[in-house]
Formats: structure tokens, C-alpha cells, sequence
């Protein structure tokens, strides 16, 4: 707490019913306090002086511990606000202020200075956090902040607790990666699943903390330590498509299914040249210089130079005459599924991935495992497998360190498992 102010039971104020009414206390002056009634009573037995808490072993006759609990956070982080505008006022006395206001949030005068106790909501502070980054982030980011804001709006109505900037803590950090490592619905394929994998839940982590030292930055929060919000990250086992599987992509004959045409050629355009969905998808007639794409990727906001091999001339100058049909990424991973099926890349692939402590496994075909970002994975690898040296990729593929390419190839262990083979070929069979 930024004031001297907490919640108290007055033991000697035993109600008809057994319960004493909980307070809060405000010292504003050198042994001077008040206290003002929130009007939750419970026994006291049920109530820890040394957290402010009510026990979690509450009679379901006196309510239920969470939503008094979020109630009395609630309440208190009222009256701070209270005394932080009195403060900021310089003549008022917050005790009486406090003592005036507390009970009528809404009241005419608040109005008229301009107190607004939604300011400090937190999910009105996201929104504002939202509009100030509008513009400025590209819109991943902006939608990995919605995405962080729908995680918690979900867990507030999983745990019947409102979430405030106060209750943002450890017990807060644990309940909530364990609903969204376990609890939290999710439809995929029109099924109903539970939990998110790790990588998701780190992101969403990432977001919440960026989100509050921004808040912080702008005053309008106090300061305080976030070192409870720890990242969370996994190495992912994604497929990439080899050389070969290219090549019988490129050749596939699509004439009895025309409307795949423009899907499979995109998406070999994007294997050549290890662009993202938002920047082959947009390709103009001034990127084209020299033979050479020059394109500022969307997500990076940085140039890069990409020549174009004969494949990707054919099909960007050649076919389409620098005009890239439009598609959304939605069709474009439907229907890039649907090509690759008919070539043939069917083999069973099994994904594993950590949820909680434990190793989860998922069995598909290959082809099922694809999407637009399978392209660049794709192009980076086969790159990488060839010899291309990596700071020549990395120009192209946007990574800043060889560290998270090489994490994102997962093409080492291929790498040292192929010249091992080559060893072993020139070693006698048993």
C-alpha cells in the first residue's frame, strides 16, 4: 500500500450473528486513525489479521471468500484513490475527504473535478493501452494484446474474481498460468479443447508485463516490482518441407482443381523467398528493382533485399505479372493443406509439446501441420542444410542473432545427424 491504510476486524464489535464487521483503517496522523465499516461481517476465526485475508474455509452461509475478498481489494483501492486526489489538492484533509466521499463514489463534486475511479480500472487501462498503440505496432502485436486482454477477462469469470492492478501478484501469476495451461476453452476444428501451450502462454505473459511498465511509465500506476511475471518459453518441433517436397509441389497438376493454383504458387513463392503471409501477400509492382525484391517488412519494419531465384521470377513476373492474386490467411491455410495432401506428403508426423510438466504428443499427417508460416521455416532451413551462410539467411529472413535463428531452423540435429550417416557409409557392416 502507498498510505497507511489496511483492513482490520474490531474484535469488541461482536455482532447479533456472530460476525464482526470488517474495516478499513486509515492512520493519517501520528496516533490518529478512523475506520470506515465495508459491511462484510464473517466470524473471526475466518478472518487472518496478518494477510488482511479471509480464510479460505468460509461457510458458503456467509458468502463465498473470493468475491468478498475481491470486494473488500475493491473498497480498499477506492479509498487510496481517495486519498491520493485529496493529497494532489494540497488543502484538503484526507480523512475528512475520505470520510465524505467514501460512501458516494458518485458524487456531484467528484464529477466536477473530474475524479473517475474507471481510470483506474484495469481493463479500461488496457483499451487506452490498446488506442495509444494503434499505429505505432504492427497489427500482430495489437492482436497479442487483445488476446492477452481475452486470457484475463476469461480467467476473472473462471476464478468469480475481479481482477484490479492490486491483486497483481504471485497467487494471481500461478492461478492464472494454471487456468490457461489447463482450463481455458478454446474451439479448433470445431472442437472443443482446453488449455494453451506454452508458447502462447508466454506471449500472453509478455504482453501483461509490457503492458503494466507502460502504465507505470505514464504515472499511472505506482512503480512496483514485476519480477512474479516470468517468461515462459518452448522450443517447438515445427515440420519445414525439404527440396523434394518443393519440387513435386511445383510440378503438381492441378488442372482438375484450378482454383488451387494460386494457393500452391504463393505459397512455393514464399518457400523461394522466406517472406511472412503479411509481406508476400503484398507484394507491388515498386518492390521489383534490378531483378530483386525490395520489400520493408510489416512486422519488423526493417528492408531487406531479396533476389529472386528463376522459380520465383517465373511465377511472380512471368505468371502474375507482378499482381498477387488476394487471398486471406485464413483460405490461404485451408487450401495449402489441400495442395500439399495431393501431392502426396502424407506421412505421419508426431508434434511434442510441454503442458504443465507434462510431454504431450500429437500424431498428423504432414501435410496437416502446414501453414503460410511453414514457408519461411522452410526456405531458412533449406538455406541453412545447403551452406548458405547464416548472416546471408538472416539478411533476408529479418533474425537479429544467430541464437534465435538457429533455435528457429531446428536444423542443427539434421544437420550433424546427415554427416554422421555420411561417416558411416564409409565404415564395414557388421
Amino acid at each position: 500500500m502507498r498510505h497507511p491504510i489496511k483492513l482490520i476486524i474490531k474484535k469488541r464489535d461482536l455482532r447479533k450473528d456472530d460476525t464482526h464487521l470488517i474495516y478499513i483503517q486509515y492512520c493519517y496522523a501520528p496516533a490518529k486513525k478512523m475506520a470506515l465499516g465495508t459491511g462484510i461481517g464473517i466470524p473471526e476465526m475466518y478472518w487472518n489479521n496478518k494477510t488482511s485475508t479471509i480464510s479460505i474455509n468460509l461457510p458458503d452461509k456467509f458468502g463465498d471468500h473470493k468475491m468478498l475478498g475481491a470486494e473488500l481489494r475493491e473498497q480498499l483501492r477506492k479509498a487510496e484513490k481517495l486519498i491520493d486526489f485529496a493529497l494532489t489538492k494540497g488543502n484538503t484533509c484526507p480523512a475528512q475527504f475520505l470520510k465524505k466521499h467514501f460512501r458516494k463514489p458518485n458524487d456531484k463534486y467528484l464529477d466536477q473535478v473530474g475524479y473517475d475511479f474507471n481510470k483506474l480500472n484495469l481493463f479500461y487501462q488496457i483499451d487506452d493501452y490498446i488506442r495509444n498503440k494503434t499505429g505505432s505496432v504492427n497489427d500482430s502485436t495489437l492482436r497479442a494484446i487483445r488476446n492477452m486482454k481475452k486470457h484475463l477477462l476469461s480467467y476473472q469469470e473462471y476464478d468469480k474474481v475481479s481482477i484490479t492492478f492490486d491483486c497483481l501478484d504471485t497467487r494471481f501469476y500461478e492461478g492464472f498460468i494454471k487456468y490457461l495451461t489447463f482450463e481455458i476453452p478454446l474451439i479448433r476444428c470445431n472442437l472443443l479443447v482446453r488449455g494453451l501451450k506454452i508458447n502462447t502462454i508466454g506471449k500472453t505473459v509478455k504482453q501483461l508485463k509490457t503492458f503494466l511498465r507502460d502504465r507505470m511509465s505514464r504515472k499511472i500506476i505506482p512503480f512496483s516490482d514485476l519480477s512474479f511475471l516470468k517468461g515462459m518459453e518452448e522450443e517447438v518441433d515445427n515440420v519445414y518441407l525439404s527440396w523434394d517436397e518443393l519440387s513435386i509441389i511445383y510440378q503438381l497438376d492441378l488442372s482438375g482443381v484450378p482454383f488451387l493454383v494460386k494457393y500452391r504458387d504463393l505459397f512455393v513463392l514464399a518457400c523461394l523467398t522466406g517472406f511472412r503471409f503479411s509481406d508476400f501477400s503484398s507484394i507491388q509492382f515498386e518492390d521489383f528493382r534490378d531483378g530483386m525484391l525490395h520489400v520493408v517488412q510489416k512486422k519488423t519494419k526493417s528492408l531487406v533485399i531479396v533476389p529472386l531465384r528463376e522459380d520465383a521470377r517465373r511465377i511472380l513476373v512471368e505468371k502474375y505479372d507482378l499482381k498477387i492474386p488476394n487471398v486471406s490467411m485464413q483460405n490461404f491455410n485451408y487450401y495449402v493443406k489441400e495442395v500439399i495432401r495431393l501431392a502426396g506428403i502424407t506421412q505421419p508426423i508426431k508434434i511434442c509439446y510441454m503442458r504443465g510438466c507434462q510431454i504431450m504428443e500429437e500424431i498428423k499427417p504432414k501435410y496437416a501441420w502446414v501453414s503460410s508460416h511453414t514457408a519461411r521455416r522452410s526456405f531458412c532451413t533449406n538455406e541453412y542444410l545447403a551452406g548458405t551462410p547464416n548472416d546471408l539467411i538472416m539478411a533476408i529472413s529479418g533474425h537479429k542473432t544467430e541464437k534465435t535463428f538457429r533455435i528457429y531452423i531446428k536444423a542443427d540435429q539434421i544437420k550433424k545427424a546427415t554427416m554422421i550417416l555420411k561417416l558411416w557409409q564409409g565404415q564395414p557392416n557388421l
